[in-house]
């Protein structure tokens, strides 16, 4: 058994199978590959990893795993995929996964390449574990995969908790002592058990109040879509592919990027946090909805319409549209008075956040600071935006001027 000190759970104990994978290479590369990816730039102490974000799932689902009375070579398969379910991950965390997923059809929890006849294989099978079964727990599959990849997986019970703790903003902080407590199967579904609407309720709210403050924050998206842009010059170059930076790490992926010509800008960027500023940001009422719909490519056009218009170099305008509101969190089920009930359909408190989420809900266009009024203009009128340029304009100085003294972060 290995006991590990950890800034969230205190002590955590690894044992079993879960201790013969912590060394291998795909688990160890996880110490290279930050949790909340660009975020570091607005907080700078979200300097955490997807590795000790892996032990805290492990552990959380270790804790389930006792709760529910699950034991033997079942258990043995959850503990493992707990600890492995983010070995898909690209560097820099989801940043650059829809990039990739484009060039490759894999998202970051389909990983039955990274377990079948690899060093992660050999010490499943050593434990008598079929690497296929695991592979099929991470991405959610069967009656038990819901603890690691559901709506109430110990998944996200860790990553709130940690990326509140290591960013310093409070809304993460769930009572996932009582969540894991409360778990229990109903008719092979995973649900809270009585009295607990308003346990589900606070994950719900946890969320919800992340999303904005972090993993959403203007900075954060700015960086991410300059990330994007860059990854998406890098492995249009003949020496470097998506399955490649696939399997990178957060250093890598710099250096790549530093390396290259045709991204080495983005890199001294990034490098100095001198980042792309916004010209245009639309509330959802303002997008049309041709815009809000728009695939990968008619996006690319209208940057390079944007572009023309400003009399700008293509690469100097990002065009970010983010995807409709979602809230898959409602979907959560409770047993309430000995009936599973999906708690968008008995908590009131879903109807107020989805308005909220809709309206806190924006589409970016960000550019280079000395040509965001030209940028700002141009968008309004290729994106049909129901804004006038004075108004982008204002906005624009308004948010900077909030930005450049405090927004949450950095």
């Amino acid at each position: 058994m290995t006991t590990i000190k950890d800034s969230v759970h205190d002590h955590i104990s690894v044992d079993g199978v879960a201790a013969d994978l912590l060394d291998t290479g795909p688990v160890q590369r996880l110490r290279r590959i930050a949790q909340l990816g660009t975020v570091k730039l607005v907080y700078p102490s979200a300097n955490h990893t997807r590795f000790e974000h892996s032990l805290g799932v492990y552990h959380l689902a270790d804790r389930a795993l006792s709760s529910l009375g699950v034991g033997g070579v079942e258990a043995e398969r959850v503990r493992a995929a707990a600890l492995l379910h983010d070995i898909g991950h690209a560097p820099f965390s989801h940043n650059v996964e829809e990039l990739l997923h484009r060039h490759t059809g894999l998202y970051h929890d389909d990983v039955s390449d990274l377990l079948v006849d690899t060093e992660v294989g050999d010490v499943l099978l050593a434990h008598d574990l079929d690497p296929e079964r695991v592979a099929g727990l991470i991405a959610g599959e069967g009656q038990y995969g819901q603890l690691v990849s559901g709506e109430l997986d110990v998944d996200r019970m860790d990553y709130l908790v940690r990326d509140a703790h290591h960013t310093g903003v409070p809304y993460g902080t769930i009572d996932h002592e009582r969540l894991i407590r409360e778990l229990t199967f109903a008719d092979g579904e995973l649900v809270l058990d009585e009295g607990n609407v308003q346990t589900a309720e606070s994950l719900l709210m946890a969320r919800a109040l992340m999303t904005p403050t972090v993993y959403a924050h203007p900075v954060a998206r700015i960086s991410k879509g300059m990330l994007r842009r860059a990854t998406e010059r890098l492995i249009a170059t003949p020496d470097i592919d998506a399955g490649q930076v696939r399997r990178m790490d957060d250093y890598d992926l710099i250096c790549a990027l530093r390396m290259t010509p045709e991204t080495e800008e983005f890199a001294r960027r990034y490098d100095r946090r001198d980042l792309y500023k916004r010209a245009v940001w639309a509330e959802y009422d303002d997008t049309p909805d041709r815009l809000r719909e728009a695939d990968h490519d008619t996006v690319r056009d209208l940057e390079s319409d944007i572009a023309g218009r400003a009399d700008v170099s293509p690469s100097e305008v990002v065009v970010d549209v983010p995807p409709e509101p979602s809230m898959t969190e409602s979907t959560s089920e409770v047993l309430v008075n000995g009936e599973v009930r999906r708690l968008g359909d008995h908590s009131p408190l879903v109807t107020g956040l989805r308005t909220a989420q809709e309206r806190q809900w924006r589409m970016g266009v960000y550019t280079v600071a000395d040509a965001t009024d030209r940028v700002g203009k141009a968008a309004t009128d290729v994106l049909g935006l129901d804004i006038d340029g004075t108004l982008v304009s204002d906005v624009r100085r308004r948010v900077h001027a909030t930005l450049d003294e405090f927004e949450g972060g950095e």
